[in-house]
């Protein structure tokens, strides 16, 4: 695992993974965060291309028996850098949706990717997502920025959670979770294009109740079909007539919302790229020479010791 001090984590955020997407050149999705597993939900965001789930690794033994062998022209990879798991979750659901039915673009290097992957060992996969520099500049222009350069990737302690994410998605009739950690996918059964999500649902929610007492720290997100696209295809289906015109209000300003929220995104992944230590210390500095610093210390004392 060399190359994991390369890699940096980056935080389970939509906005971060809809970036980190278009930053691979994939155009047409993004990536929404599922707050409810209802089917009214489910529905609004359709189509689906697949579910990332966030949990605390726990290293616990899973008895379900992984295929020694993944199906025929499917992308699964070994998980071999250490802080690469988000973005090999997300590259599993990128690389296994049909481009010739679906409206996605997988881009130039993620297409020929895919080709030169296909048919591979799952390690190699695992050590060639490793390798390319694209994904891994993509993937690390995301990191948070960090006020000291630390040579060697340091390895959690024993108190400290450790984060894992997999992939759960519909390929050729069957539902499977991909994890790199395992030594293969997961088959969970047959489905349909159309009812997988029904699938999956119960899949997801027995293995929230399995830590619901002992953990919250949940994160559930879908790769779904670009929503701005989507309401835009609506919108001009429908004839300009008097009946329609509600509708088409509401479309309009639904658009309206996703254009807002995906500026907000933007603004958010530029202040989490932003380095603020250096203005910290400076603004330390003034205090300091302005004699401020020491009162506003042994104020914030006393209101923390009131605290108490």
């Amino acid at each position: 695992m060399s190359a994991s001090s390369a890699w940096s984590t980056i935080e389970s955020d939509p906005g971060v993974f809809t970036e980190l997407i278009e930053k691979f050149g994939v155009k047409g999705l993004q990536v929404e965060e599922l707050w409810s597993l209802d089917s009214e939900t489910l529905s609004e965001l359709k189509p689906i291309y697949g579910l990332i789930f966030l949990f605390k690794w726990v290293g616990e033994k899973d008895e379900r028996p992984a295929l020694e062998q993944a199906p025929e022209n499917m992308f699964y990879a070994q998980q071999i850098v250490t802080n690469a798991c988000a973005t090999q979750a997300i590259l599993s659901i990128l690389m296994n949706i049909d481009t010739t039915t679906e409206k996605v673009d997988l881009g130039e290097e993620l297409t020929q990717f895919k080709s030169f992957s296909l048919g591979l060992p799952a390690d190699v996969i695992g050590e060639t997502i490793g390798a390319s520099e694209m994904i891994k500049e993509a993937h690390n222009s995301f990191a948070r920025p960090e006020p000291f350069i630390i040579e060697e990737s340091k390895k959690p302690k024993k108190d400290e959670d450790v984060f894992h994410f997999i992939a759960y998605l519909p390929f050729k009739g069957n539902l499977y979770e991909l994890d790199g950690l395992k030594g293969g996918p997961i088959l969970l059964g047959e489905c349909t294009q159309e009812n997988w999500l029904e699938k999956v649902v119960p899949e997801i929610q027995n293995r929230i109740n399995k830590y619901a007492q002992t953990e919250i720290k949940f994160n559930l997100m879908a790769v779904v079909r670009n929503r701005k696209d989507v309401l835009l295809e609506e919108l001009n289906s429908l004839p300009q007539t008097p009946e329609n015109m509600d509708k088409i209000s509401i479309l309009q300003e639904k658009i309206q919302m996703e254009e807002e929220k995906l500026s907000n995104w933007r603004q958010e992944n530029a202040r989490r790229r932003h380095n603020y230590v250096p203005f910290l210390v400076n603004l330390l500095k003034v205090l300091a020479e302005e004699k401020e610093l020491l009162p506003l210390v042994e104020r914030a004392k006393e209101q923390a010791a009131a605290k108490k």
